[in-house]
């Protein structure tokens, strides 16, 4: 197959679409169930090449949950403790500790749980039943992946009443070194992004505190192939083996910091004794998402008020205030933060550090790289300059 026709592209009236090889020469993808339209692909895509330079740097299967051709997370196979089983909704998955796999799927799903209803999945590895077993009873558009067992396939076409989308990917292909694409009826051409992401690209350490240890170079490395395939501009906060918050597409640096920070607070309070013990009735989980972040977050609609906690809870719970939240964040450090582009401002670092980062990589270059660098220092935190942008559209 050279050529796959679309049911439309990015909107329903753009019409027709496909995807297709320009030389002629065979798609280096199979699909195996569904129909992908144009946005599932762009996803599949990019998700498939995260997850691959993931596992080929660091060893460890690594999964990615995309929407709208950013991820909201990525992770790679490492074990989960028993708040994280509770918090990812993971708990009652049998076979889960046996499939590293299976584990890298249930961090990376389960971090911004919000962000990934609807999402795209990749995996790095052949798709086992454990981990199919988990995307079948999340809302999911589709998957990418360079094989599947046998059982494990027939569980995903379960999906959707039978439509769910299943891409099986050729893991030797590689892309031309020149890359196209048209806007406005312009052909733009560039090199292929080949660059490699790994601990040589973390030596330059700009800071007073020079400590970087291994599992912080784990996570930079997440947190910089993470960014490698997010929309432009945007940081990464990386902890344990996963991307815990992306802030992708801002225009101002400062806002991709924020953003990604409180996705980095929030993935760490849904793992406090107050959450994970909130008294729920039964509810279907993206339901029982949306309380967990309103409770959080204390939105207007907050659910601890007077006649509001009934349609929830079978008792109401107390508030989770933002003094018992910022008390708690407060223990939380180690993390890992990295940035497509330099930082222009100090502030950054300001509210990175409240979100408990000790690390971070950036490729440096600006005129105040000194302020940041200050700041850094004024907290302890290591910092190293990659020299390497990271720019993705």
């Amino acid at each position: 197959m050279n050529e796959f026709e679309l049911k439309y592209g990015c909107n329903p009236n753009q019409k027709p679409a496909r995807i297709y090889m320009k030389d002629g020469s065979e798609l280096p993808i199979k699909v195996l169930n569904g129909r992908p339209g144009y946005i599932n692909f762009l996803d599949a895509f990019n998700s498939w090449q995260l997850v691959k330079e993931l596992k080929d740097i660091l060893g460890f299967p690594a999964v990615t949950s995309f929407k709208h051709v950013s991820p909201t997370s990525a992770a790679v196979g490492l074990p989960l403790d028993e708040k994280l089983k509770k918090a990812c909704f993971v708990t009652d998955v049998k076979g889960l500790d046996e499939s590293p796999l299976a584990c890298a799927y249930a961090r990376a799903r389960g971090t911004d749980r919000m962000s990934s209803f609807g999402d795209w999945v990749a995996l790095s590895d052949v798709c086992d039943v454990t981990t199919a077993k988990m995307i079948k009873r999340e809302v999911s558009d589709g998957i990418i992946a360079p094989g599947y067992e046998p059982e494990a396939l027939e569980i995903l076409k379960q999906k959707k009443n039978g439509g769910y989308n299943i891409v099986e990917v050729d893991p030797e292909y590689v892309p031309a070194a020149q890359e196209t694409k048209e806007v406005f009826g312009i052909t733009f051409e560039q090199g292929h992004n080949f660059f490699r992401i790994d601990e040589d690209l973390l030596k330059n350490i700009v800071t007073e505190n020079k400590e970087l240890p291994d599992s912080a170079k784990r996570d930079l490395i997440i947190s910089l192939i993470t960014l490698k395939y997010t929309q432009s501009n945007s940081v990464c906060y990386a902890y344990d083996g996963q991307a815990i918050g992306v802030g992708a597409g801002q225009q101002s640096r400062i806002h991709c910091t924020r953003l990604a920070g409180q996705k980095a607070d929030t993935w760490f309070l849904r793992q406090a004794d107050k959450v994970l013990n909130l008294p729920f009735k039964k509810l279907g989980r993206p339901e029982k998402d949306n309380v967990i972040d309103s409770y959080i977050n204390q939105n207007e609609e907050d659910v601890c008020a007077e006649g509001n906690w009934q349609k929830y809870f079978t008792e109401q719970p107390a508030p989770f205030t933002k003094e018992e939240q910022a008390a708690y964040l407060a223990t939380k450090t180690g993390v890992s933060l990295g940035s497509d582009a330099f930082f222009p401002f100090g502030d950054n670092i300001e509210r990175a550090h409240r979100s408990g980062v000790s690390y971070i990589a950036e490729p440096g270059g600006s005129v105040r790289d000194d302020d940041v660098i200050a700041t850094c220092d004024r907290y302890g935190i290591t910092m190293a300059f990659t020299g390497m942008r990271l720019f993705h559209h």
